[in-house]
């Protein structure tokens, strides 16, 4: 794996289970590692609210943490009303914030890295607005293209912008996402390998313990920014929720 590109390839763990033309679809190591996030999702929630007591342990409290931060954020973007889409937003982050986290572990894989992975994510929070949007509102969901309190001849060009700003949400959502996740892992693995580079140097093994403490850094930076991503994708999608709820300028 000296090409710091390898680790994020996907590669099929069984034969094809079906074939429609030239296009393969098998059971591959992208499709096990969000297997394995939604199962570690599904088994610290069941397990931490099996008891429900009224004085929590830890892993009750750490679930209640969980739902209160997610609630919160949904609450302080949407108001109260927005908590109906609380398990969407839940589910969205918690998912990100596992598949973040698991690509960090020795033998990991990242899925996030993948712009199809959080493509269809970005989509599914877009359809969401636009099937919702117009549920609640009908026509009235127009109304996020048309600014208030401008002047009529400046009307037109200002409602073309707000609908392409519409269309970029999805490609803005996912590629933040997918950009931060590929450039942090792709950065860990180049200095790693500038680690074993100067080890078997000889002479410049000296030189080693210096991209390794860059390594140690990009590290503890790289579980932040896997943190900060799943909160910026879930407090996006709150935001972009709100305007089905609150389609008016």
């Amino acid at each position: 794996m000296a090409d710091p590109i390898h680790q994020f390839a996907i590669t099929n763990l069984t034969p094809p289970l079906i074939k429609i033309g030239k296009a393969e679809i098998a059971f591959t190591n992208s499709a096990l590692f969000m297997i394995i996030g939604v199962g570690l999702i599904i088994l610290f929630l069941t397990t931490a609210t099996r008891s429900r007591s009224l004085v929590p342990g830890r892993l009750q409290s750490m679930a209640e943490l969980l739902y209160e931060f997610v609630a919160g954020t949904v609450r302080e973007s949407a108001g109260q009303e927005g908590m109906k889409f609380f398990p969407l937003v839940f589910s969205l982050f918690t998912f990100v914030l596992l598949a973040n986290l698991l690509g960090m572990m020795p033998g990991g894989f990242t899925v996030t890295s993948h712009i199809v992975v959080t493509g269809a994510l970005a989509l599914l929070v877009i359809g969401t607005v636009i099937v919702y949007g117009f549920i609640k509102n009908g026509f009235g969901f127009l109304g996020l293209f048309v600014p208030s309190n401008v002047p009529i001849w400046l009307l037109p060009l200002l409602v073309v912008i707000e609908f392409l700003s519409f269309l970029t949400r999805p490609i803005s959502l996912s590629v933040r996402l997918f950009a931060n996740m590929l450039g942090g892992h792709m950065a860990l693995k180049l200095f790693a390998g500038f680690v074993a580079t100067l080890l078997a140097a000889g002479a410049w093994a000296a030189l080693a313990p210096l991209p390794l403490f860059i390594v140690i850094a990009l590290t503890a930076l790289e579980v932040l920014v896997a943190v900060l991503q799943a909160y910026v994708f879930a407090v996006l999608t709150v935001l972009y929720l709100n305007d089905a709820l609150h389609p008016h300028h």
